[in-house]
Formats: structure tokens, sequence, C-alpha cells
């Protein structure tokens, strides 16, 4: 797992900021005003730059530094040009916001949310934490133009109304070849005027990402703790379609929604054939899930022949669907196509029993949070016979074509 926080030993009474990192001195280049420079290993430090980051063991560096030199623990020694991180230097916080060189950099913009789901990875908060827009919008103009993709997720990024038009604006701006996939659930798109507000943006490359965890009202309602959201669920998914905004429906495996997979399917075969992608998800085990996890664990190898039966059903309507978060092993071998390695790099993580595998490489591996519950049918495959030709995608949303 990939620290993206961090405690710094220094603290010092000044405004947090938002830089990008610099590894190597350009000399045909002003240092600028946001931009940090890695010392290294190198005790030499060119001056210009907005602060100093030196590993915890380096004892000295040049007096070109002046006094703002931060220390970095050994977690964070992994950063490198094009990073941009901010630092509050009152509280010593250290936040890694983007990694150049990842293909999983998300924007959290809000951990406020209306709904309050049983599964919840990463549970609602209802503080004020308007300042992460604000970082963001001085980040994504330091991003790289060849990120190839960017996740808006939260929270619920529709609750901050303008702000979130105003951040897909400057990813338009500043990142005009990076694909944006936004993580909502969809709810407030219930209003017309916010699907056509978002429309009206034009982003190029633009889908939401939005859960129904039933084709029963009830049960989604059950599921996001919230009554009235499946009918404001839907509803949005058709205002966005009359609005051409690309959809991704993602549905969460778990012991509430499993029983009814075949139905759920068929549900959006026959009503929502106009979205362009369908996820079914595994579990990730943090948040509420650790609370309410005898009541959600099903072990995947217990539920093969029901998603078997859902990926026929929607394979069969021509629908483009992918199994994320589940381990090669445990799928039966007709679902591998349609597997991904979907896990963010930074949260991924591989067992002792992966250390011999063949498909390893292919295989999307655990949550970094999985050893609370994992398949009994976890095992390496060791021989050719047990590993089918594959089709597994990484990046997945990178990958997931326009419909015609």
């Amino acid at each position: 797992m990939i620290k993206l926080h961090a405690r710094l030993k220094t603290t010092r009474d000044a405004e947090p900021f938002v830089a990008r990192i610099v590894t190597a001195a350009d000399a045909s280049k002003d240092p600028a005003d946001n931009e940090v420079f890695y010392v290294g290993q190198s005790v030499h430090a060119p001056e210009g730059f907005h602060g100093y980051l030196v590993n915890e063991d380096k004892v000295s560096v040049s007096d070109n530094a002046g006094s703002n030199i931060w220390q970095i623990p050994a977690e964070l020694e992994y950063l490198t040009d094009g990073d941009i991180i901010r630092i509050s230097p009152r509280t010593g916080e250290l936040w890694v916001m983007y990694r150049r060189n990842s293909p999983s950099n998300s924007l959290l913009l809000t951990e406020q949310c209306n709904s309050n789901c049983i599964m919840c990875s990463q549970p609602p908060k209802s503080a004020n934490d308007s300042h992460l827009v604000q970082a963001y919008l001085k980040a994504i103009p330091l991003m790289s133009l060849e990120t190839k993709e960017l996740g808006i997720t939260g929270g619920e990024p529709t609750l901050l109304g303008e702000s979130l038009f105003t951040i897909i604006q400057a990813c338009k701006d500043y990142l005009p070849n990076t694909s944006l996939h936004m993580l909502t659930n969809g709810r407030m798109f219930n209003y017309v005027s916010l699907c056509r507000r978002i429309a009206e943006i034009e982003h190029p490359d633009l889908m939401l990402g939005i859960p129904i965890y039933a084709d029963l009202a009830h049960v989604h309602d059950f599921v996001v703790q919230a009554p009235g959201a499946f009918d404001q669920t839907i509803r949005g998914l058709m205002n966005l379609a009359r609005f051409g905004v690309r959809i991704e429906v993602r549905m969460v495996l778990h012991g509430a929604t499993i029983i009814r997979l075949p139905q759920f399917a068929t549900f959006v075969a026959r009503n929502l054939p106009f979205v362009d992608h369908l996820a079914l998800m595994g579990l990730e085990m943090m948040g509420y899930v650790r609370m309410n996890l005898e009541a959600l664990w099903v072990d995947p190898a217990d539920y093969q022949h029901v998603l078997c039966e859902a990926v026929e059903t929607l394979l069969d309507c021509r629908m483009n669907v992918s199994i994320y978060n589940h381990q090669l092993c445990v799928l039966d071998r007709s679902l591998w196509p349609v597997a991904r390695k979907s896990i963010s790099d930074w949260k991924n993580e591989y067992v002792d029993e992966c250390r011999n595998c063949l498909v390893r490489d292919e295989c999307g591996g655990f949550f970094s949070s999985s050893g609370l519950r994992r398949s009994r049918q976890i095992k390496p495959l060791e021989h050719r016979d047990e590993t089918p030709w594959l089709c597994i995608q990484s990046d997945p949303m990178i990958h997931v074509e326009r419909a015609n």
C-alpha cells in the first residue's frame, strides 16, 4: 500500500500551499513559486523554489534553501518529478494529491453525502471541507498534460453545486486530453437543470459512474439508507441520457444485493440499454463494511452461478459489462474476459498465495484491507490448463469505448 498522507516533524506558522515537485534543476527555466525542489541524494538546492524536501536521514542542506525545508518520512520517498503535494505547515500534514506516473489519480472533492450506504468504504462526514475544492483548483493547472484519466469522487460531488462545475471546467481547460470519470449516487440528477448544466460544459471525455443496487426500489433504498433514492436515481439516469452524458452503472455485490443479481441484470438490459458500461464490483473492507461484515460478506466462490447468469444476460443484450475487484482464481473461467484490474494502485496488493501464480500479472489482486475476509478459493494457478486465454484490461475506464 502506498501512503498518500504523512505527518512532518516540523511545523511552522504559515498558510497551507499546493506545489509541484521538481527533482532536477533546469537551468533554462526559472523556479516557480508553486514548485518545491526534492533534494534527494544531493545536498545542492538551487535558489528560488517555494520549498525544499529532504529525506529524514539528511541532516543538512545548502544554505540556498533558506528556512523552508521539509523533512519527509521514508514512506514518501517515492515522490518524483511532476507529483503534486499540499503541505499544511501549522499541522505538519503532507498530502500527496497527484502522482504523475500513476493511472489511479482521483480528486476527493467532499466527504459529505446525501446517502449513507451500508457498505460505504468512506463513510460521510458533515464537516465543512470546502478547502478540498480550492486545493484541487490550484493543483489541476500543475498536472501533466499526459495524464490519461482523472477520477472525481466523494462523498457526493453533486452537493457542491457550482463548485463541481468549476472543477470540471478546469479539467477541460487545463487537461483537454484527459478523460474524467465521476462517481456519484445520481440522485441530484433528478433535477433536469443539473443535467443541463453539466452537459453545457461539453467536456470531451466525461463519464458518470452511478450505482443501482437492485431491480426493486425498496432493496436499493435499504442499501443506500435513503427512502425514495431509487426513483430519484432512475430519473437521474434518464435525464442524463437525454442530454447525452455518458453513464456507467455500478453494482456492489454483497449479502443484500447478490440474491437478485440475475433479475437486476434483466432490469438494466430492458430499462437502461443506453448506459455505456456496467460494473459488477466486489466489496472493499473499509468503513461501514467492517461494521456490517457478517450481513454483507458472501464468499465470491458461492455466487459464481448467479454472476455467470447475470453476465450472460447482459452480454446477450450487447451491453458493455465488467467485473471489478475479484481475483481470477475465484472467478468462473467463462468470466475472465470481462474481469478488470480495477483496484487503485495505492491500495492494491497480492497475498502469499499469489507468489507463484501464472496469472498474477493479469489478476487485479486484493484491496489492502482484504485481510478481514478472503475467499476460501484463493490459490495459485500453476498449470497451463488452469489458465485459458486472457483478455484482462487495466485502467478500465480508459478502455470503455464511446457508444456509436
